[in-house]
């Protein structure tokens, strides 16, 4: 494949000019379909069947097809929504290119994994049907709440305009990696601590109980007690730390209430709601003052996938092939990529880009490193038929595979299921195993599976009126951290994609 910078430049330097930022739990202006209508339209004129999934109102994923030779099928998923502009130093939207460098909103963090899948999947469906057919998926909402790729899981079941797809045999999830396969990431869990005193006036400190002072300790606790769980080879130790801090009504008033925002990053094997539970049973025995700990607003499981998986195994021999390390990586903030594995389908995050860049003021992209994803990409697509030959079934491994250049201590066997997934031998993504039915918990008082709640900003639900508690700088949120998104909405007999 001879996919250069030169091509890249235009289709990247196109997505990243029409405005994409996810509108939250607001009102949305289209932005997200207006690319993936885009992205429709640049599929069509190569002969590439695409169509549009609504997902909300106005708010559309997009999912193509390149037919393979076995309806047995490798997914390709990216976003189309990126996060906010404020404070950006470069035009946002207007793509301009810098010593190899385009520059703009969304250039890493997706659409230059999305243009390079875009590129991919041209070249696929130019030459030699590949063995598996390739469905190619631009999903909005990846930076707020992940109802697209639920949805997406959701449609994957029953592509009635899209015939022809079989069992996935793995997923590819753009991401800006650097060009690393990463094949585990962090999950995470956030609940809100609080602590009830008796306000009173500021003058007369000794009448009134300090709901200030009483968290004190709380937050002493937190900061010098690490969790339980052993360090993961690829991924470290699991974190705890206070985002957010509210208390008191004014300058003059001893606060008698005190609320703290807990981030609990897990780790693969660990269950999010057992680690809440057993945090709450920690904090609420400290001793002192009462504390009570509130149900988490935000629960999302971490991605383990084996490094001998064949989508694994083919896209690192691929990076050799182009003279790049063949191992892996691990991320501590969450992806797409583990609500498709919990489906059955084993993933694997990799894209062009660095994380260092996504969501900063000056985001930017090398076109090379684009052109080189692209590449990579369509070659592991091809390899695949080297790692499981005669073989479709989801989350199955190839004992014989290895991973040129990679040496993980402690991973998993071979064949290993990811922590978490339904059976190796589940086809159907999306379907309701008990296992698998909620990669979030619910809100406090809602009545389906982890409503998002209006008034957030997190890629998380949130209570009421919050903000995000990763969040630091407008505009920089967390590029990945993974939300109880509420199970994909289901379909209605009148519903018709985005127009």
């Amino acid at each position: 494949m001879t996919v250069s910078a030169a091509e890249v430049e235009p289709l990247l330097r196109a997505l990243v000019a029409i405005p994409s930022v996810n509108p939250r739990d607001g009102e949305g202006d289209g932005g997200e379909s207006a690319v993936a209508r885009w992205v429709l339209d640049w599929l069509a004129r190569r002969g590439i069947r695409a169509a549009l999934h609504e997902v909300l109102p106005g708010r559309c994923n997009v999912v193509a097809v390149v037919p393979g030779r076995e309806a047995s099928a490798v997914l390709l998923e990216s976003h189309l929504d990126t996060v906010e502009t404020d404070g950006m130093t470069v035009g946002p939207y207007d793509g301009r290119v810098r010593d190899g460098r385009l520059y703009g909103r969304g250039a890493c963090d997706a659409k230059g994994p999305l243009a390079a899948f875009m590129l991919a999947a041209a070249e696929l469906a130019e030459g030699e049907p590949p063995l598996h057919t390739v469905v190619l998926a631009g999903v909005c909402d990846e930076e707020h709440a992940y109802r697209g790729v639920l949805r997406l899981l959701a449609d994957l079941e029953d592509l009635e305009d899209l015939p022809g797809v079989g069992t996935f045999v793995g997923a590819i999830v753009g991401e800006p990696t650097d060009l690393v396969p990463a094949t585990a990431h962090k999950g995470v869990v956030r609940y809100t601590v609080r602590t009830t005193g008796r306000a009173g006036h500021s003058s007369r400190p000794a009448e009134a109980v300090n709901a200030v002072s009483l968290m004190a300790p709380v937050i002493a606790h937190l900061e010098t007690t690490a969790p339980p769980p052993p360090a993961h080879p690829l991924l470290g130790t699991a974190t705890r730390c206070v985002t957010r801090i509210r208390g008191g009504t004014g300058p003059n008033t001893v606060p008698g209430s005190c609320e703290v925002d807990v981030d609990r990053r897990t780790l693969p094997g660990e269950d999010p709601m057992e680690v809440w539970r057993q945090d709450r049973a920690e904090l609420t025995a400290l001793g002192g003052a009462p504390v009570a700990v509130d149900e988490p607003f935000t629960v999302d499981y971490a991605l383990d996938t084996p490094p001998g998986s064949p989508v694994v195994a083919a896209l690192c021999q691929a990076l050799t092939d182009e003279g790049r390390p063949g191992a892996v990586q691990g991320m501590p903030f969450g992806t797409d990529a583990s609500k498709l594995a919990r489906a059955g389908i084993p993933s694997v995050v990799f894209g062009p880009g660095s994380v260092t860049d996504a969501h900063s003021a000056d985001e930017s992209v090398a076109l090379t490193d684009v052109a080189l994803a692209a590449r990579t990409i369509t070659t592991t697509v091809r390899r695949l038929t080297q790692h499981i030959p005669g073989t479709t079934v989801a989350g199955t491994t190839d004992p014989g595979t290895t991973i040129p250049g990679a040496t993980v201590p402690g991973t998993t066997t071979p064949g290993a299921t990811v922590p978490g997934t339904t059976n190796p031998g589940t086809t159907i993504p999306g379907a309701t195993d008990p296992a698998t039915t909620d990669p979030a918990t619910t809100t406090p008082g809602t009545t389906g599976p982890a409503t998002t709640t209006p008034g957030t900003t997190d890629p998380a639900t949130t209570t009421p009126g919050t903000t995000d508690p990763a969040t630091t700088t407008p505009g920089t949120t967390d590029p990945a951290t993974t939300t109880p998104a509420p199970d994909a909405p289901a379909r209605r007999e009148s519903e018709r994609p985005c127009d």
